[in-house]
């Protein structure tokens, strides 16, 4: 609970600041990347850059939301902030890609705290009926990252140096840092806990054999590799071995309780799988529009734009009218038009113009945008302050977990139809695979090299293996509309009421 000193309007501001400043950080860093390993050499070593950092972030966010239930989330979140900004100088002067990755990493176990408690702070500082309205105005924050990450990165990049990408995190890490010490006051009662030290061992080492496996499979060995397989196995037997633990814990460190409320369950599972497609859509279509349409990559802030104006629109609508209607039904609206939007851009070929993209890009983002706010707020519902830092860090993990694997899945199938479809319709192709990624031929200066009826031919092969994966990610979409359809009728206004009672039975 928050006590009545704190200044909310401070406190938004610097929850902002720091939602804001990771959110951007891994899309301003893509970016940077290829002048980076200019500059720093180690080309084998580039794609721990962002690796370590989602690794660290995913092993991290579960326990620092259980942490914060526990001793409070001023701590924690400060103790994340400090990392991040921590993480981020020593970026700046990292001398070797080596030392980069490790700083990453530790940038990464900060930026694990910053969403989930925020999110969270904002359930404790607000009532109920002024919740939809903020985590709102914070999904759209998070959406607009996703463009202003690249321009910023690109224009540090070009006119400063690349190390600026990390040191422009410094002021506004300090300002998110002033306004949480100097505005925020919380007096969350804490009890005696013990903390659930194996739980949280286990878990972290199933998540980062997970992550390893998803990084590694496929690029620098086969998936039916013995290191590959090895990662998979590990992964299977330290998660087994942490739900058997977490079920004897006295205070685990995940509650498996919280699954047993059907309304969090189908919520996490709605986050799993509309991240699994949504990542798709802010990796490919740049792709495509790039390919077909020509441009280059240091564009795709822009080209996605219309996206992120449907996510903030969505999220803002979402957040306002799941005030008043049960979270079903909202998520039914947004669910949707994310079917919608999704097999549109299933229909997508080298013919499609450029408007009807658009289109298609803003009922994606609009149909995503409504999840925001609404799973946040479900799945917090009805539960006791102490256990919400838990249940957002537990949304947040689901969204990023099935981003991973989204991206890893679907992106070894698109690779694969392109790949197959080009050696089969320009046999020369083949000459170029050992040396280039079938997607670089499609970058503004090898478009030049290449005869036009070829390019024709490889941008028509390139647009049908990304409509093609949408066809097959609209089979996750309809598993959301069935978590959706199992939500039930639990309504916000039940949460409000509750809280009521608890409010007048500590005042009693």
């Amino acid at each position: 609970m928050v006590n009545q000193k704190s200044n909310k309007n401070f406190v938004v501001a610097g929850l902002l600041l720091g939602i804001l400043m990771s959110a951007m950080d891994n899309t301003i860093v893509a970016t940077a990347l290829g002048t980076i390993v200019a500059e720093l050499g180690e080309l084998d070593k580039f794609i721990w850059v962002t690796s370590s950092y989602m690794i660290a972030s995913v092993a991290s966010m579960l326990i620092f939301g259980k942490l914060s239930d526990m001793y409070g989330r001023k701590n924690f979140y400060i103790t994340g902030l400090g990392l991040f900004i921590i993480g981020s100088v020593l970026c700046g002067m990292a001398d070797s890609m080596t030392q980069l990755s490790v700083y990453r990493a530790i940038q990464g176990i900060g930026g694990g705290a910053l969403m989930p408690i925020a999110f969270t702070i904002i359930f404790d500082i607000f009532p109920v009926e002024q919740r939809g309205k903020m985590t709102g105005l914070f999904g759209a924050v998070f959406g607009m990252s996703s463009v202003f990450g690249p321009l910023l990165g690109a224009y540090l990049t070009d006119y400063l140096d690349w190390r600026w990408i990390f040191y422009v995190n410094l002021p506004l890490g300090l300002l998110s840092l002033f306004f949480i010490l100097k505005y925020y006051f919380e007096s969350l009662e804490h009890r005696e806990q013990k903390i659930d030290y194996l739980g949280a061992g286990l878990l972290v080492a199933s998540i980062v054999s997970l992550m390893f496996a998803l990084e590694f499979g496929g690029k620098d060995y086969e998936w039916d590799s013995a290191l590959i397989l090895s990662l998979f196995a590990a992964f299977a037997v330290l998660f087994i071995l942490f739900i058997l633990v977490e079920r004897r814990a006295a205070d685990p460190i995940v509650s498996l309780n919280l699954f047993k409320s059907r309304l969090f369950l189908s919520s996490q599972g709605i986050a799993f799988f509309y991240g699994s497609v949504f990542i798709l859509a802010t990796m490919y279509i740049p792709i495509y529009i790039q390919g077909v349409f020509g441009g280059s990559a240091t564009n795709a802030g822009l080209i996605l734009m219309p996206m992120m104006i449907g996510v903030v629109v969505g999220s803002q609508t979402g957040g306002r009218t799941v005030i008043n209607s049960s979270y079903r039904n909202v998520m039914l609206v947004s669910g949707s038009i994310f079917l919608v939007g999704v097999y549109l851009l299933s229909t997508m070929s080298a013919d499609t113009s450029r408007l009807m993209v658009t289109l298609y890009m803003v009922l994606t983002g609009i149909g995503v945008g409504f999840s925001f706010p609404v799973l946040s707020m479900a799945s917090v519902h009805m539960l006791d302050p102490r256990q919400r830092g838990s249940a957002n860090s537990q949304n947040a993990f689901f969204r990023l977990i099935g981003m991973t694997l989204g991206i890893t899945i679907f992106g070894t199938i698109q690779n694969n139809l392109l790949t197959d479809k080009l050696k089969d319709a320009l046999p020369q192709f083949s000459k170029f695979q050992k040396n280039v990624d079938s997607r670089a031929l499609l970058q503004p200066e090898v478009r030049k090299q290449i005869p036009p009826e070829v390019l024709d031919k490889m941008t028509g092969i390139l647009a049908d293996s990304i409509a093609k994966i949408f066809q097959y990610s609209l089979i996750s979409v309809v598993i959301a509309l069935l978590f959706i359809i199992f939500m039930g009728k639990a309504r916000v206004k039940e949460s409000d009421n509750a809280e009521s009672g608890r409010r007048k039975a500590s005042e009693e």
